[in-house]
């Protein structure tokens, strides 16, 4: 057949469009093979070609530059039907990346807002196909179509109907998010003019008209008798800003339910889900939920540093729908233990935790001879085998040897895959203490996954939360040891969480690794989120771009570097008139009169136990306290041996790791001669005692170091990286880009259609607050985190800040009142969701504070997470039920209402 190719795409000098695809003349996908198409007219590129395929054809426009780098369209390959014609004329419009239009193509708005069960009959049915009959094809990508509204077509000519709204032609959406309709060409005149409606199917009245220009067919595009004519049009331009939502965020673990086990389990999403419902919320957002048991203590209820990316965390496993236990007696002893944890008024996580172990051993020894022989075990091991093996013996030998520290494991420290898989034979004698753990995740996965499909079926979604780093005691560090570096240590430069940086203790990623192996160990990591997750946050996704690493003897982040980094050679900082000087910028400076001012009346103390006099009036660190992790130890040790002196060890232990902090740069790593500025370093005494000659080089250094010298080299290492996450799966993707933001982000983010985060009083500039109305489109607008306090505790916090926020943003004169009270939480919810921002999800102690009724009576007792507290424990719960929730019919409607009134109800 002949083809004749056929688009709008705009490209700058040196770029020529190409088309590749299945068919062998268009190179079978071989993008070294595609076919260059010729520039007819500005932003014209044609290509005739003669076709040897079937009745449909796939096929996707490339544009190349003289350079070789390819850019390719978004979305899917596109995909014909021909119709058996000899002549095929296909006009297209290439496919920005950059379109917001984009993310309505991520999986939230075909799994569940824009879900089509099947569809509706048209009301014009449109000219049945003949073979070998001239046809003109009109179609359209539309995906922000509600299930009781159709894409219908309205034009120049009576087949279109003379632009008359009552004649409006019903395209069949069968293909949904495509759109369609096919004339006889015969019947087109010189030039036709047309534009897209949306309609309500049930009334057959138009309810929004395409705001883009009419637009236009001519008869000259028309191939003659025979032919085939595909007019494929793209953008329906909604006539308001772009479709918006609103939506919740609370920890699984704070979900309280009046049938609970103290704490919230996965069924209860399903009942959060129907107060989403009743309040016009379509996104339910979570903290991440895997597996972080690895002490059995309260330790592990940080959910951000899971044993197991893959593996869910048992404390969500509802034991009543796992069944009951066969013993009345047990299980009645256990429901009034769980009665007691559900009426506590916080998360007792070591109590939950044994309540539930017990339950899993009973319940696994009741149900073993069936589980272990069912054909729902074999399916479940087949569809996770690449993790859930490992994960298994892991959890086995971490509670073997008292440690999920591996390297303590002797001889199985480390194992090969077929040492794995015969450790875990059947016929091993220990198989049931790992086949309990295939139980327990098997019942979890079942019931989140039910969980997300009821969100689905309801029209409303999950979004789940990436960590950005492993836990170094994992199932992961202790399998695929080979992708990280064990050796050093993740966390965040000094910011508003933490003046002294956050030390995660998690290892880095070796990318290099990671690379070579095509990103499998994140592909596999995506895939399996998406069986739950519909919308994901990644966590600090500034570290796709570069990692705050510290080396092992670090504990605070002040001593962390950016990974990877371009550091500063010696003959750079001379020629930048810095006069280096290794041991007064490298070693820690520590005159005794520093000592003095730092420690007061327990300098003495220090000088005698932590220093040594290197010459009159300067000190050294003693080489067994010359790095913070040994005067951790050491500390340690202290407090562990004199408890009652634990205030005086304490009231040292920030103030002597300010010692070895006293530098200006650090030594690079494995380089000869390149030194990185320690961040912060204007703060040091250090900087303090130079020259100010000396200090103005450093501030210009410093600024071009921190703020502008790796934006083109951080740009690349995202995209190294950030595309291959985007397209693992078509999951709607956020990325939490708090803290220090180098400039680069923002244009990756928007390139990828990744969503940004806007927390109201975190701006990205020197704006003491964000505005709602400021926050473009391709944002999450918030009022806080997890990681900040509620709305009424961050009032009490700063009564200046409290007072500009009151009078410059919500606009209101006078004193600001001394609580946030119900009427000033509501103009700040209802400022958000009037926000221009995609998404506006809110923290649900902040969406009760609208209500004197429902909020919680202590606003200091809503606290989920201190970043600067490490370890804290995550233990916060919904102080009511959510049936309570539910059964508050006033204030759920007017919720809905002002959501509807802010435009995020909207169904097309």
């Amino acid at each position: 057949m002949n083809i004749r190719f056929r688009v709008n795409a705009h490209t700058v000098w040196g770029q020529e469009v190409y088309v590749s695809g299945g068919a062998k003349e268009l190179g079978q996908w071989d993008v070294d093979k595609a076919v260059k198409m010729y520039c007819v007219d500005i932003d014209i590129w044609e290509l005739k070609l003669k076709i040897t395929t079937g009745k449909s054809l796939d096929y996707k426009y490339l544009i190349k530059d003289e350079l070789g780098k390819v850019l390719k369209e978004f979305g899917v390959s596109r995909t014909q039907d021909l119709m058996a014609a000899s002549d095929i004329e296909i006009i297209d419009t290439w496919r920005y990346a950059d379109s917001p239009e984009n993310n309505l193509y991520s999986s939230p708005f075909y799994k569940s807002f824009f879900k089509r069960e099947k569809v509706k009959k048209t009301i014009k049915k449109p000219t049945k196909i003949k073979a070998g009959s001239s046809m003109i094809r009109f179609q359209i990508r539309a995906p922000r179509v509600g299930k009781n509204y159709s894409v219908g077509v309205l034009g120049s000519e009576e087949f279109f109907g003379n632009w008359n709204p009552q004649k409006v032609v019903i395209l069949d959406g069968a293909n949904y998010p495509f759109w369609s309709v096919e004339i006889e060409a015969k019947s087109l005149p010189e030039q036709l003019e047309y534009k897209y409606v949306i309609v309500d199917t049930e009334t057959n009245n138009i309810v929004a008209w395409d705001q883009n220009n009419n637009r236009v067919l001519r008869a000259d595009e028309v191939l003659s008798e025979k032919g085939l004519v595909i007019r494929s049009d793209e953008y329906f331009a909604h006539p308001d800003d772009g479709w918006k939502a609103a939506g919740t965020a609370i920890p699984v673990f704070s979900i309280r339910t009046e049938d609970g086990a103290g704490v919230g389990e996965f069924p209860d999403i399903k009942k959060m889900i129907d107060w989403s419902v009743k309040t016009g919320m379509k996104v339910l957002q979570i903290l991440p939920v895997n597996d972080t048991v690895a002490s059995h203590t309260w330790v592990d209820s940080y959910p951000y540093a899971a044993i197991s990316v893959h593996a869910l965390h048992p404390m969500y496993a509802s034991m009543k729908v796992m069944g009951e236990l066969k013993d009345k007696k047990l299980q009645t002893e256990m429901d009034k233990e769980a009665k007691r944890l559900n009426d506590l008024p916080e998360v007792d996580y070591e109590a939950v935790m044994k309540l539930k172990s017990r339950f899993f051993k009973y319940s696994f020894d009741q149900n073993k001879l069936n589980f272990l022989n069912s054909n729902e075990l074999s399916v479940f091991i087949e569809q996770n085998k690449s993790w859930i093996i490992a994960y298994a013996v892991f959890s086995f030998l971490r509670d073997k040897h008292g440690t999920p520290d591996f390297s303590l494991w002797g001889d199985q420290a480390q194992m090969t895959d077929e040492e794995l898989l015969a450790f875990a034979a059947s016929d091993q004698p220990h198989y049931d203490d790992i086949a309990v753990h295939y139980y327990i995740q098997y019942h979890l996965d079942k019931q989140l996954k039910d969980a997300t499909e009821y969100a689905r079926q309801n029209g409303v979604v999950l979004k789940g939360d990436i960590p950005i780093g492993i836990f170094r005691h994992s199932v992961d560090a202790w399998r695929w040891s080979h992708l990280f570096h064990m050796e050093n240590q993740a966390g965040a430069p000094p910011d508003d969480f933490s003046v002294t940086g956050q030390n995660w203790g998690f290892p880095t990623y070796n990318w290099e690794a990671m690379a070579a192996e095509n990103f499998s160990w994140w592909r596999s990591r995506m895939i399996k989120m998406a069986e739950y997750f519909d919308v994901f946050r990644i966590d600090h996704i500034l570290g796709f771009f570069r990692i705050w690493e510290m080396p092992p003897e670090a504990v605070e982040g002040i001593m962390g570097r950016f990974n990877p980094a371009l550091p500063l050679h010696v003959s750079e900082l001379e020629a930048n008139g810095i006069h280096f000087d290794y041991g007064r910028m490298c070693k820690p400076f520590l005159p005794a009169e520093i000592v003095h001012d730092i420690f007061g009346h327990n300098a003495e103390y220090v000088f005698q136990n932590f220093l040594n006099e290197k010459h009159p009036g300067m000190m050294v660190l003693k080489e067994r306290f010359d790095t913070e992790r040994k005067i951790k130890n050491y500390l340690d040790e202290q407090v562990q041996n004199y408890p009652d002196k634990t205030e005086f060890y304490e009231q040292l232990r920030h103030q002597l790791y300010r010692l070895p902090a006293e530098v200006i740069f650090l030594e690079a790593p494995d380089s000869d001669g390149c030194y990185n500025p320690r961040i912060g370093m204007h703060s040091t005494y250090s900087y303090q005692w130079l020259s100010e000659d000396q200090k103005q080089k450093l501030d210009r250094l410093y600024n071009h170091y921190f703020y502008h010298r790796h934006n083109d080299f951080w740009r690349d290492s995202a995209m190294q990286k950030l595309p291959m996450l985007k397209d693992a799966t078509d999951m709607l993707i956020c990325g939490e880009d708090l803290g220090m933001v180098p400039a680069c982000v923002p244009g990756v983010m928007n390139e990828l259609q990744i969503l940004s985060l806007a927390v109201q009083r975190m701006p990205n500039d020197d704006r003491g607050f964000w505005h709602p109305s400021d926050i473009p489109y391709s944002y999450v607008t918030t009022t806080g985190s997890h990681d900040v306090s509620n709305l009424r505790e961050w009032w009490l916090e700063d009564r200046e800040a409290t007072q500009r926020f009151y009078n410059d943003i919500l606009g209101f004169f006078g004193e600001a009142p001394e609580q946030c009270e119900s009427w000033v939480t509501l103009p700040i919810i209802r400022q958000h969701l009037y926000s221009p921002a995609m998404l506006a999800i809110f923290p649900i102690q902040d969406i009760l504070a609208m209500s004197d009724e429902l909020k919680r009576e202590n606003c200091l007792e809503e606290r989920i997470n201190v970043p600067a507290i490490i370890p804290h424990y995550w233990k916060y719960r919904l102080h009511i039920s959510v049936e309570k929730l539910l059964a508050a019919e006033t204030f759920n409607n007017n919720l809905a209402a002002m959501v509807d009134e802010c435009g995020r109800f909207t169904d097309y």
